[in-house]
């Protein structure tokens, strides 16, 4: 078992060097100095409310932009265009900076806080919808490439993570939902973040939408936890093609022994699904009677799941153009460093050998 992690470990470091993530071209302009803005209710800062900080920024923006969002509880939509790229909004903390709107009905149309541009980092935010059960409640959608969100939460009912296109990192996230609560075409990983399923009705957690096998989507769970309320699905294919994947993942009682949900599709096209779990733990975890077409990944299909992982989390952290500060630490609190901790306290559990770099 040793020399497997070993050969793993050693596997991936070749393919990082037989195929290295090309260097990323940036229209960012380095000469033009950064923006700074703050937020803040008391009217302490350079705006009260985030959407206008959002629509102070220049159309076309070439320059880093910093948004600091203090402490209060802003009840606005936000919405952030495709013309303005390269916005990095930071809360004093997830606890005490918090977005929150209250709307439901179609996707496109409820999302609390709405990302179209480039290059997006969001730190320590809540971003919730508190219109509650019995339609579409959508508090976070990503549509803009190359996001990234660090220490968030992102909490709704129905369709909580509107996870669109693009690609995305989500680190030390705690994200709340009941039915397909990340759900999505965007080629996405999760790393060291929290679900936790409202579902009482054997809801899904994702509802991945990959609708050719060219199409490169797709969501990995890495390190992460999964609790609830009662029972829940880990996915069922919102797309002919769906992609997801659970590697080194703590999952509680509430997921349930099938595990996934075909969501109607025929057994010939379900041929076309990939569902895989790897070293995932806890009583949810169990596989003997998982459907008879999810995957039970071999350290080869691991080995290629994170070497596509590691290449994506690099394209991300590396694309801001400001000095490599959205791949900086942010603080990690207990709650997201849970599943980590419990699988490197596993008795023979690798460590070095499973880090994305």
């Amino acid at each position: 078992m040793a020399m497997l992690f070993f050969y793993a470990f050693m596997v991936v470091g070749v393919l990082s060097q037989a195929h290295p993530t090309p260097p990323i071209s940036l229209t960012v302009d380095q000469s033009t100095p950064p923006i700074s803005l703050t937020v803040d209710q008391s009217g302490k800062g350079d705006y009260t409310k985030i959407q206008d900080a959002i629509d102070a920024v220049p159309s076309n923006n070439f320059a880093p932009v910093s948004i600091w969002v203090r402490p209060g509880i802003y009840r606005e939509k936000v919405y952030v265009p495709a013309d303005k790229p390269f916005i990095t909004m930071t809360g004093t903390n997830a606890e005490q900076t918090i977005v929150t709107w209250n709307q439901a009905g179609w996707i496109n149309q409820t999302a609390v806080f709405a990302v179209w541009a480039s290059d997006f980092t969001g730190r320590q935010l809540t971003i919730q919808n508190t219109y509650g059960t019995g339609d579409k409640t959508v508090a976070l959608r990503v549509s803009g490439d190359r996001a990234a969100f660090y220490g968030c939460k992102i909490l709704s009912h129905q369709d909580a993570l509107f996870d669109e296109i693009g690609k995305h990192y989500y680190k030390d996230c705690y994200i709340q939902g009941d039915t397909d609560f990340i759900f999505g075409s965007a080629d996405s990983l999760y790393e060291n973040c929290h679900l936790h399923t409202l579902s009482d009705q054997n809801g899904a957690i994702t509802a991945q939408r990959r609708t050719s096998p060219s199409e490169e989507s797709g969501f990995t769970f890495l390190w992460c936890n999964i609790t609830g309320v009662k029972t829940a699905l880990l996915g069922r294919p919102w797309g002919p093609y769906a992609r997801v994947v659970f590697a080194y993942t703590q999952m509680s009682n509430v997921i349930l022994p099938q595990g996934w949900d075909s969501w109607g599709l025929s057994p010939y096209n379900l041929s076309n699904v990939f569902y895989g779990e790897y070293n995932c733990f806890g009583p949810g975890a169990v596989t003997t009677q998982r459907v008879n077409w999810a995957h039970k990944l071999t350290i080869r299909q691991f080995v290629h799941f994170m070497a596509q992982a590691s290449a994506l989390r690099r394209t991300i952290i590396g694309s801001d153009g400001g000095g490599g500060h959205r791949g900086a630490s942010t603080p990690i609190g207990e709650e997201g460093n849970k599943a980590k901790e419990n699988e490197r306290n596993r008795q023979g559990a690798p460590t070095a050998g499973l880090t994305i770099e």
